[in-house]
């Protein structure tokens, strides 16, 4: 009986093992894969953004200027160009050498950079032009908008199923484990145990990684965080009733969302052709950590009044976390050596679809040898 019972125990255990095993393999065959080019193609941006900014010098860097360009000015121009449909984002300059931009979403969208002193347009590039806005279009959405950006949430939420399985698989039977790899029983023992170690010892780190631009990827994960701590979002101030008169100059509307926070440094200012659009003017206050800022101020475009003016840290958690997972996810929290960290992360994430993927594929490969012929329980070679 006893003998019976061992046998059943351990027969449930594989079955359990089984089961992890399946679990993790079909993950890592179907999003997993995904999961893996995502963070590879992460990796690789860390890279291309300073690569971009110094081989396209001529549109990111200029000499500092004296006086700043009209905003007004360059907003005029840029709808009698692209119509009264279009809507832009203008991004200031964050240093005295950086140039101005111009996010354009209409007829052509894409960004026109501009002389942040003179307004002379230095060039543009559309929305997928260039190799470091076509990484970065694959990377938050594979070239599919929203329906990417849900895919893309659905493989990082696999990826908590390929750490536990993958753990379970790796967990040893006696402790302390021997990390290290076996380099002298050949390649493909080399993988397994490379493959084992860097998602037991990496694992958690690339977590992080993966949440955080699954956060990002995916807007409606904010209201849900929101809604598990009993806080409801504040809605945008909607489309207004048109009225008809001149609008008011884009630079005295930034003024006075300016005088809502003096301390603040313009990030962005939104403003479209039409009157019935309020223009937002996004700040970064001193103690935010997001690069952009998170504080926004809304202002009727023809009657110049604030409609509403909300700091970063007193939005609903939802978005308000968003002011440290943004810079977390991209390094900018940290500088130079986090931006160097999660690239090593992106190569980890990579590193493990693609050793899994090589392992599967060996292992198929074995099952399609036959097994040498047997005589005498003696195998025949």
């Amino acid at each position: 009986m006893r003998t019976i019972r061992i046998v059943l125990v351990k027969m449930s255990q594989m079955s359990r093992r089984h089961l992890w095993f399946t679990a993790h393999r079909y993950c890592a065959l179907t999003l997993g894969c995904l999961l893996a080019l995502c963070a590879l193609l992460g990796a690789a941006l860390t890279v291309a953004k300073p690569l971009d900014r110094w081989w396209n010098a001529s549109l990111f860097v200029q000499v500092p200027a004296a006086a700043p360009a009209s905003l007004e000015q360059l907003r005029s121009r840029l709808a009698q160009e692209f119509g009264p449909a279009a809507g832009f984002n203008f991004r200031p300059p964050r240093e005295p050498q950086d140039t101005l931009w111009a996010y354009v979403r209409g007829p052509w969208e894409g960004i026109v950079f501009f002389d942040a002193g003179s307004g002379e347009e230095l060039g543009r590039r559309a929305e997928h032009e260039g190799f470091y806005n076509l990484l970065f279009e694959l990377h938050s959405s594979v070239l599919l908008g929203e329906t990417g950006q849900a895919v893309l949430t659905a493989a990082a939420a696999s990826y908590l199923v390929l750490l536990a399985s993958g753990l379970v698989l790796w967990w040893p039977r006696r402790w302390p484990p021997r990390l290290a790899v076996r380099w002298d029983a050949g390649a493909l023992r080399a993988v397994f145990d490379l493959h084992g170690l860097g998602g037991a010892l990496l694992g958690l780190l690339v977590a992080v990684s993966v949440a955080t631009g699954a956060y990002m990827a995916w807007p409606p994960l904010r209201p849900m965080v929101s809604s598990l701590v009993g806080e409801k979002p504040v809605p945008a101030p909607a489309r207004l009733a048109p009225l008809v008169g001149p609008r008011i100059a884009l630079d005295e509307l930034v003024r006075r969302a300016r005088e809502q926070f003096p301390e603040a440094r313009v990030g962005y200012v939104q403003a479209g052709s039409r009157n019935d659009q309020p223009v937002r003017v996004r700040l970064k206050l001193p103690q935010d950590p997001h690069p952009n800022g998170l504080t926004s101020v809304w202002l009727h475009p023809v009657t110049g009044a604030v409609l509403d003016a909300r700091r970063w840290d007193q939005l609903d958690l939802g978005h308000r976390v968003i002011s440290v997972i943004y810079p977390l996810h991209t390094g900018a929290l940290g500088g130079t050596a986090l931006t160097v960290v999660v690239g090593v992360l992106g190569l980890v994430l990579a590193g493990l679809g693609g050793s899994g993927l090589w392992l599967w594929w060996k292992r198929r490969q074995a099952r399609r040898v036959p097994r040498p012929a047997r005589a005498g329980g003696l195998e025949i070679r």
